[in-house]
C-alpha cells in the first residue's frame, strides 16, 4: 500500500489547528484542485480526493483524536497491514517476557505502517519530502480573461544552493558521518516496561537524525543546502477564467527534499474592471444610451461585443430599460464547450437645454398624440381613478 501523506500537511495547517482553520484550509484546497478547473488532470483529481479524505478525518473530533494518537492506522485499520491483516496475529514474537530481540520501534512499524502513523515518517529528516507550494497573484484585463492569454509570473521559490550543490557544506569540504550513530541517524537504547527490558530507537541528537554532520557550513545557504531564488514561469490562462479563481501549475513550486517532488505554483487571478462590459457568470452585460427619436422610430445602433462591434436594429417603440439578448456572444465556458450570451440594456437619454424652437416643436408633436400612443399612461389613469373613487366611497376622502 502506498504511503499516505500526513493529513495536516495535505491541508497545509499545523497539528494544533482550530476547527475554523481546518474549514478555511479545506475550502481553499478543495477549490484549488476542484475537477471543474482540471477536468483532464488525474493528478489534480487524486489530490482533490486526498483533500476530502483529510478533511473527513480532521473535521471529526473523534477521528482526529485517533489520528493524532495513532496516525493513519487509527482511522484506517487496513493501512500498513501486512499478511496478518491489521492488528491481528501476534505470532512470531517469541518469548515476550524476556525482551531479547524486541524493538518497540519495529513493533510500531509493523502495526502502524511506519511507526505511529505518519509522525515517525515525517520526523525522519532523510525521508523524501514534497516541496512547498508557492502562491502568487496575477492581474489580467477583462478581454484577456474572456479570450485566454499567456502571462509571465515572477516569484520566489526554494532551489538547490548553487554554491554547495545542495550538500550544505562549504565548497572543498563534505558532510561527515556522525560518530555517535555511525551514520544511521538512530540511537538504540533499552527501556524497562511491564514486559521486561525492551530495545527501542530514537533520533540521534548529535546529527538530528540525518546521520551526517556538517562541520563547515556553506556560507550561502548556511548549511541548509537550499536557498530562495526568483523564478519566472509562463502561465497559460484559459479563456473564461473569472476574478478570484486559482490556477494550479503543477511542479513549479519549491524543490523537494531528499529527492521529493516539487511543490505546485498557485496563481490567484485578478481581473480588471472594463469600462464597457460587466460579467455575470458567463454572460456579458453592457448598457447603451439611445435618444427619444431612436426609441420612438427605431434605428440601427452599434453594439460592442468581446468579438468586435456588431450592428443591431432597435425596433420602433422600444421602451426604456429594455434588454436585448445576443446569443452566444458572451464568455467561453471554462474548460467546456459553449459560450454565454451578451445582454444589451438600452437606456433612454432625455434631452436637456432645449431652445424655444425645439420646445415649441415638441409641444406641437405632443399635442398630436392620442391616448392609444400612451398605453401605460392610459392604464395608469384608469387605476388612479378607481383608487380615488374607492377612497371617496369607503373613507369619505
Amino acid at each position: 500500500m502506498a504511503e499516505k501523506r500526513d493529513y495536516y500537511e495535505v491541508l497545509g495547517i499545523q497539528k494544533g489547528a482550530s476547527e475554523d482553520e481546518i474549514k478555511k484550509a479545506y475550502r481553499k484546497m478543495a477549490k484549488m484542485y476542484h475537477p471543474d478547473l482540471h477536468p483532464d488532470d488525474p493528478e489534480a483529481a487524486e489530490k482533490f480526493k486526498e483533500v476530502n479524505e483529510a478533511n473527513d478525518v480532521l473535521s471529526d473530533p473523534q477521528k482526529r483524536q485517533r489520528y493524532d494518537q495513532f496516525g493513519h492506522a487509527g482511522v484506517d485499520p487496513s493501512y500498513g497491514a501486512g499478511a496478518g491483516g491489521g492488528f491481528g496475529g501476534f505470532s512470531g514474537f517469541g518469548g515476550f517476557g524476556d525482551g531479547e530481540g524486541i524493538d518497540l520501534g519495529d513493533i510500531f512499524d509493523s502495526f502502524f505502517g511506519g511507526g505511529m502513523g505518519a509522525s515517525r515518517q515525517s520526523s525522519n529528516p532523510n525521508a523524501a519530502r514534497r516541496g512547498a507550494d508557492c502562491s502568487v497573484n496575477a492581474t489580467i484585463s477583462f478581454m484577456e480573461a474572456c479570450k485566454g492569454t499567456k502571462t509571465d509570473i515572477t516569484f520566489s521559490r526554494v532551489e538547490v544552493c548553487d554554491t554547495c550543490n545542495g550538500s550544505g557544506a562549504k565548497p572543498g569540504t563534505a558532510p561527515k558521518t556522525c560518530n555517535e550513530c555511525g551514520g544511521t541517524g538512530k540511537i538504540r537504547f533499552n527501556q524497562r516496561t511491564l514486559f521486561g527490558t525492551m530495545a527501542s530507537t530514537k533520533a540521534c541528537t548529535k546529527c538530528g537524525g540525518r546521520g551526517k554532520i556538517i562541520e563547515t557550513p556553506c556560507q550561502t545557504c548556511r548549511g541548509n543546502g537550499r536557498v530562495n531564488k526568483n523564478a519566472t514561469v509562463t502561465v497559460n490562462v484559459p479563456a473564461g477564467i473569472d476574478d478570484g479563481q486559482i490556477l494550479r501549475v503543477a511542479g513549479q513550486g519549491g524543490i523537494g527534499m531528499n529527492g521529493g517532488q516539487r511543490g505546485d505554483l498557485n496563481v490567484r487571478i485578478t481581473v480588471k474592471k472594463d469600462p464597457l462590459f460587466e460579467r455575470k457568470g458567463f454572460d456579458v452585460w453592457t448598457e447603451i444610451p439611445i435618444t427619444y427619436s431612436q426609441a420612438v422610430l427605431g434605428d440601427e445602433i452599434t453594439v460592442p461585443t468581446i468579438d468586435g462591434n456588431v450592428t443591431y436594429t432597435v425596433p420602433a417603440g422600444t421602451q426604456p430599460e429594455t434588454i436585448f439578448r445576443l446569443r452566444c456572444k458572451g464568455i467561453q465556458r471554462l474548460q467546456r464547450e459553449g459560450r454565454g450570451d451578451q445582454l444589451v440594456k438600452v437606456t433612454l437619454e432625455v434631452p436637456k437645454n432645449l431652445s424655444k424652437k425645439q420646445k415649441d416643436a415638441l409641444i406641437a408633436f405632443s399635442d398630436q398624440l392620442t391616448e392609444k400612443n400612451y398605453e401605460k399612461q392610459t392604464g395608469f389613469r384608469d387605476k388612479l381613478k378607481k383608487f380615488t373613487d374607492d377612497l371617496k366611497k369607503n373613507f369619505g376622502m
